[in-house]
């Protein structure tokens, strides 16, 4: 072979890369928080080439305590979010057109935990007591269960101090609350990891309690389901997505060193993202990518239920489809 003709085909090679490139059509993903198992599967369908199975270009940006997905998504940052449901209906109804495409999380995660010392054993325990909880969006399922157990949350009498929690766990260990938010899979082994044991502990599952809203769902922004070419490429990444949950699902070790390789911060451990990603994988479980109705009417009713705060005041509609889904998973 000549040097001439090895050239133009190392340039055909090139140029033929290039093309491929080119031709995946892109798409950006907003995660709700950062690098971690909670996000394996979208880690996992990029590094495994599902993605690009699909002739897609994935960036997968993480989240941070100052980001709202929401407002990426609203300001042409991201073309897709991963957001829970309480935070996406209540943004909608203030006039950001979200809209759940798919549901890769069937159950909840969250749960308040507490110190047993506090002699906290059952929710009419929580009267006089302050108790931690995310904001930021992540205070609505909180409100709605209060609400529902008709216990007000300005600190007056008979009701609780509420303590804005950091994401962290320190107000439980420093007992400046009986209780904190945690989830399954993060907050709560921090607990753990910090020496408390779990007879030490009462923890109180939203999804036990039957107040449980949806979490880490798929969102897009309601004007670009009306382009065609537009919905074409979520089909293709929802059905590229479910492919990676479900292999971290059966493959929870490697989904979790995949998530470690794409963390840039160097803050996770093996050990903890390990851990993680099996209690991940119980949410994701028995969940194919559909929103299923039940649980969204569900979701619905609890936050309508806040009384005379409720965190949406009329049945949302309009706030789901499952077009996405139908084409993806058939």
């Amino acid at each position: 072979m000549t040097v001439k003709l090895a050239s133009m085909l190392l340039a055909a090679a090139v140029s033929l890369t290039a093309m491929q490139a080119a031709a995946a059509d892109k798409v950006t993903l907003q995660l709700k928080w950062v690098t971690q198992a909670q996000f394996a599967g979208y880690y996992v369908a990029k590094d495994k080439g599902f993605y690009e199975e699909e002739g897609l270009d994935v960036e997968i940006k993480p989240g941070g305590p100052d980001i709202a997905p929401p407002q990426v998504l609203a300001g042409g940052g991201a073309d897709v979010i991963v957001d829970w449901m309480p935070s996406a209906l209540a943004t909608r109804e203030k006039g950001v057109p979200l809209v759940n495409i798919a549901q890769p999380f069937k159950s909840s995660g969250m749960m308040l935990t507490c110190l047993k010392e506090t002699g906290i054993t059952t929710p009419e325990d929580f009267k006089g007591k302050t108790l931690g909880v995310w904001f930021f969006g992540n205070e609505y399922p909180f409100l709605s269960w209060m609400s529902t157990l008709g216990i007000k949350t300005d600190g007056s009498d008979g009701g609780v101090t509420v303590l804005k929690q950091g994401f962290n766990v320190d107000p439980l260990l420093q007992k400046q609350a009986a209780c904190i938010s945690t989830m399954t899979y993060n907050e709560y082994w921090q607990v753990i990891d910090a020496g408390i044991k779990p007879e030490e502990l009462v923890t109180f599952k939203y999804e036990d309690e039957g107040v449980a809203t949806l979490e880490d769902g798929l969102y897009v922004l309601e004007d670009k389901l009306a382009d065609p070419a537009f919905k074409e490429k979520m089909v293709k990444f929802v059905r590229a997505s479910m492919k990676g949950w479900k292999y971290a699902e059966e493959n929870s070790d490697e989904a979790a060193e995949i998530v470690l390789e794409n963390d840039a911060s160097g803050a996770q451990t093996e050990a903890h993202q390990k851990r993680m990603m099996s209690e991940v994988a119980k949410l994701t479980a028995g969940s194919n990518g559909a929103l299923d109705q039940a649980d969204y009417d569900r979701t619905v009713k609890t936050l309508l239920g806040g009384g005379s705060d409720p965190v949406i005041t009329k049945e949302p509609t309009g706030a789901f489809t499952t077009e996405i889904t139908d084409a993806a998973l058939n």
